[in-house]
């Protein structure tokens, strides 16, 4: 459980309708219309899926990762590469850290989309550019 949903505003249900956030006590849920009963999906459990598929997305494509960050940090030292490495090596600790207003914003910007289903189940995970393998 956690007490924020990372993908707030990305995550859609697979009629394409953006799911809300709620929370349940302390524990923040997506909460998906299943023909007018509201399910509530623990955000962590989802946010976990999501993390997972995008780090065995990236995982062939690590170094090139690793150097895309560095660039968009501005950084080009060992003690920073080094930080990114392991940052990317354990993604999943992330959960419960929502992405900042900004970032959401460009992500939903680039078409980066989010699918679940009533069962809080990951769907598919669109990017929205062009597949890594073609990079």
């Amino acid at each position: 459980m956690a007490g924020a949903a990372m993908f707030a505003g990305l995550v859609t249900d697979e009629q394409g309708r953006e799911v809300e956030v709620t929370w349940v006590g302390p524990d923040a849920c997506y909460v998906v219309d299943d023909d007018g009963f509201r399910r509530h999906i623990d955000a962590a459990e989802v946010d976990r899926q999501v993390l997972r598929y995008l780090k065995e997305q990236m995982e062939p494509h690590r170094e090139l990762a690793v150097r895309t960050i560095l660039q968009l940090m501005g950084k080009d030292d060992i003690f920073s590469k080094t930080a990114v490495e392991y940052s990317l090596g354990r993604l999943e600790e992330a959960v419960g850290i929502p992405l900042p207003p900004a970032a959401r914003d460009m992500l939903r910007a680039q078409g980066f989309r989010i699918v679940i289903n009533v069962h809080g189940e990951l769907v598919a995970v669109e990017m929205g550019g062009p597949p890594l393998d073609d990079l």
